[in-house]
């Protein structure tokens, strides 16, 4: 089986010229191959843990399923190591009777690296794919101190982070009636857009899906692919400690949803759907109710990156 981390020698050098030699944890990084009814469908870069959550984060992303019965199966790949034993680099995924496949032209024709969600798509046409979710009138409203709360209650759930400093983490939330934040899943990876895919594989296998009355937590920087993956699972809000582009600005108005970046604890930046944070359960917050007809009016940025 493989390891999330593993211990390597390094030489630590200090600006003042001191030397040492220890060992350091590193966060395991390896190919991850997919296959649909054994025919290779797609190789993406992750780290090694939640592959099954993975895979059908993955075609929920893709578009290619949103509910678990469509999953027939999930099996690491038999007989590709020269002793005959599965390979955890391989997982083959059998869907249910009578599921469409993804279309040929959307296929992954090279490898998915860590650091990016959609790259070898084989049109961009393929890039934006409609959700069968809307989270547009989604009725969730997000207290603004759970909501600030949420970036270090992410941190402390980051065991693989602790010990490496090199992974991404995602995690999903519920919003209790009584403004509260439940944790209902966590995931790291080396990929951001793997994280996402851990956490909405997990809530599909579950039956959880669509992800109507939560908020999706992300430690990086909010792009297109993860307000996208974000929309399919049916996420209203999406919060980032980073900052998100241009790209995925427009889609999280398009599809209805609540952006947030810059999240830090003592502030947060609001870009789509500032109506859905609240003082409390029904007070919406001073200064970010949306103008007169208007959804998806933006805040004022509050701060630099």
């Amino acid at each position: 089986m493989l390891r999330v981390t593993r211990r390597h020698p390094v030489l630590h050098l200090r600006a003042d010229g001191g030397t040492r030699r220890r060992a350091d944890t590193l966060a395991g990084e390896e190919p991850l191959e997919i296959r649909l009814g054994g025919v290779p469908w797609s190789v993406t870069m992750r780290t090694p843990g939640g592959d099954f959550d993975l895979v059908a984060g993955f075609l929920v992303s893709e578009g290619v399923v949103w509910d678990a019965d469509q999953l027939a199966s999930l099996a690491y790949g038999p007989g590709v190591n020269p002793d005959g034993t599965p390979s955890y680099n391989v997982v083959d995924v059998r869907l249910a009777p009578g599921v469409r496949g993804p279309d040929p032209a959307q296929a992954r024709h090279v490898y998915t690296s860590s650091s990016c969600g959609i790259c070898g798509t084989a049109s961009i046409e393929a890039v934006a794919r409609a959700s069968r979710f809307s989270v547009e009138d989604d009725p969730v409203r997000v207290p603004l101190p759970e909501l600030l709360a949420l970036p270090d209650r992410l941190r402390e759930g980051q065991q693989v982070f602790a010990s490496t400093g090199a992974v991404h983490a995602a995690a999903l939330f519920s919003v209790d009636d009584d403004g509260a934040a439940r944790l209902l899943c966590l995931r790291e990876d080396v990929g951001r857009h793997n994280a996402v895919d851990k956490v909405v594989g997990w809530a599909l296998r579950e039956g959880r899906l669509p992800l109507a009355g939560t908020v999706l937590q992300v430690s990086g920087r909010a792009s297109f692919e993860l307000v996208q993956k974000a929309r399919m699972a049916g996420v209203p809000v999406l919060a980032a400690v980073s900052g998100p582009s241009a790209l995925s600005v427009d889609l999280a108005h398009e599809a209805g949803m609540t952006l947030v970046g810059f999240s830090r604890g003592d502030g947060l930046n609001v870009y789509a759907g500032q109506e859905q944070i609240v003082e409390g359960p029904r007070r919406t917050v001073a200064g970010l109710s949306a103008p007169a007809g208007s959804r998806h009016a933006t805040a004022q940025p509050r701060g630099g990156s």
